[in-house]
């Protein structure tokens, strides 16, 4: 935990409001600052003002790894924007099988929903624990309705999100299960703060679909090519632009996406 993580943590029982120091307390919560909401890129990217104002409403949350966030055709209550935690989009079918329709980390936000009684399309449950900040999802409502940069922020990065669930349907189609592996790897890389992923085969199998007998297997060839090294439930990346290549065109789509959306933003 880095320390603006620790200094977010610190409880306080005096309810205060400083607007000069970016910080906002009450009751019990935990101190909401404005270096801490920093993490999170989607938040860094609005201007300040936009920022602070949501500061009355957003909470620092700890989010385990097997957390389910919400369920298939449940209510979506809070929105949760990830700072060091990492979470899966799953699609779960009668029978139980699941499989990852898209991963969201410190880049985005999870469980944004515009309209009052909308049901969840996915399940989003926790893939690597960590950190997030939330906040009720009407309170966000209320402030996209006002208008301004959060809205177009949130309609830009829905677009990016897109793209990538665009192309992990192609790619489930389309792509050796070599390509497969390369790009869930490769996004959860892109997503974690080191080259090491703490990962079982038998999890990457459940979130591609796939058996895991097909897993080992590729995982071995990517290993035998000296793009990983994979040791008791941990995969190290050693060649990030060998993996890139080998993914191809499955992985490099999203990426672009979200590589722009950032760009534009940064113009405005």
């Amino acid at each position: 935990m880095n320390n603006t993580q620790l200094n977010a943590t610190d409880k306080t029982t005096a309810p205060r409001m400083a607007v000069k120091s970016k910080e906002f307390k009450v009751a019990s919560r935990p101190v909401v600052s404005y270096s801490g909401t920093l993490q999170n890129e989607l938040l860094a990217a609005l201007p300040r003002e936009v920022l602070e104002s949501l500061f009355e409403h957003l909470e620092l949350v700890t989010l385990p790894f097997g957390k389910e966030l919400f369920e298939f055709g449940g209510a979506m209550d809070y929105v949760h924007f990830p700072t060091t935690a990492i979470v899966s989009l799953l699609y779960v079918m009668e029978d139980g099988a699941t499989t990852e329709i898209a991963v969201v980390g410190h880049e985005g936000v999870v469980g944004v929903s515009l309209f009052e009684g909308e049901r969840a399309m996915c399940s989003a449950v926790v893939q690597a624990a960590g950190y997030g900040y939330r906040m009720k999802a009407q309170h966000l409502r209320d402030a996209f309705n006002q208008g301004g940069a959060l809205p177009a922020l949130l309609m830009r990065y829905n677009t990016a999100l897109f793209a990538q669930m665009a192309q992990n349907a192609v790619g489930g189609r389309h792509s050796s299960i070599e390509q497969k592996l390369c790009r869930w790897l490769l996004d959860r890389l892109d997503r974690s703060p080191s080259n090491e992923l703490k990962v079982t085969q038998e999890m990457i199998s459940i979130m591609l679909g796939v058996r895991r007998e097909s897993i080992t297997a590729a995982a071995g060839k990517l290993q035998d090519d000296g793009l990983i090294t994979y040791r008791r439930g941990n995969i190290t990346v050693l060649d990030r632009s060998g993996l890139e290549a080998y993914a191809g065109e499955c992985y490099k789509v999203a990426k672009t996406e979200y590589d722009r959306l950032l760009v534009d933003v940064a113009r405005n």
